[in-house]
């Protein structure tokens, strides 16, 4: 072989950083960001873009864990009403009580949870499931921008500090040349 494997390593390397910086060079003329002040408001752009999606999702998600546990709870209470008015019917017997503890343990932390959330009237199971397939539905067209949003800041970082690479490495070589003709 002409290359040792080191040097063949080497040649690899430089190759593959060629490319890469032309690709830099392709796609920053191709969307006309050759100064650089431009392309870090663009990457500053893209990335309060990503996390302000991110909050969105976040708080769709906080939203919807909200709504199940309110519709389980509704669920619950429904499910335990006459249990509890039979109790209450019975004058708070401790017999009754023992033998239907879960169910009147299950309509108490309902009323609680109502009562934490400051619910008034109850929504319909329907109207919730309703408007947790809408939250859903947000959640997911939020995930799907929030991912070409995320894909987008990554490569205009990558970008950004291939040129930044490019410039210093112009800036040695300018360097280099102005010692050589000062040697001279």
């Amino acid at each position: 072989p002409l290359y040792s494997s080191a040097a063949s390593d080497v040649y690899k390397r430089q190759t593959f950083n060629l490319k890469q910086m032309a690709r830099t060079v392709a796609y920053l003329q191709e969307h006309h960001l050759m100064d650089a002040s431009v392309l870090s408001a663009r990457v500053d752009e893209a990335a309060a873009r990503c996390h302000a999606l991110s909050g969105q999702i976040q708080a769709a998600e906080k939203h919807l864990a909200e709504t199940a546990v309110l519709k389980r709870h509704i669920v619950n209470y429904a499910r335990t009403r006459e249990v509890y008015a039979a109790y209450r019917k019975s004058g708070y017997s401790a017999k009754y009580r023992l033998e239907h503890e879960d169910e009147i343990a299950l309509h108490r932390a309902a009323k609680q949870a109502f009562n934490a959330l400051g619910v008034q009237k109850l929504p319909s199971v329907k109207s919730l499931n309703a408007q947790y397939a809408q939250l859903l539905g947000e959640k997911k067209a939020a995930y799907a921008e929030y991912r070409a949003a995320r894909e987008e800041m990554r490569e205009l970082m990558v970008h950004r500090k291939n040129l930044s690479l490019i410039l210093q490495g112009d800036a040695k070589e300018g360097k280099g040349k102005e010692a050589e003709r000062e040697g001279r």
